[in-house]
């Protein structure tokens, strides 16, 4: 199942050790308001997970040397996508022409 991503937050986590194995986390909501999936990041030494899905929410893992790139798609990009296919999560956008520019 792929779910258009209509809105997101992020949250930060303090301390050594982050909160539950992570360091950052962006919640994705679908078209009707609720959660689509959470986008986690880990810093490395951190304890990473895999990908999962419970119900139609995803949960992606990703380090947090990515967390700027999936901040910059998630604000520049239109539409952008979430689904669940062997094994992982996938956060993608659609077809797009060359060049087009911001």
């Amino acid at each position: 199942m792929t779910t258009e991503i209509k809105e997101y937050h992020i949250l930060f986590y303090g301390s050594p050790e982050g909160y539950q194995t992570n360091r950052a986390q962006i919640a994705l909501y679908g078209p009707a308001g609720s959660v689509a999936g959470y986008i986690r990041f880990n810093d490395p030494g951190m304890v990473f997970e895999n990908d999962s899905q419970s119900g139609n929410v995803i949960i992606m893992h990703l380090p947090s040397a990515m967390l700027q790139s999936v901040i910059d798609v998630l604000r520049n990009e239109k539409p952008i996508y979430i689904y669940f296919a062997q094994g992982r999560g996938f956060l993608s956008t659609s077809k797009e022409p060359a060049g087009e520019g911001e």
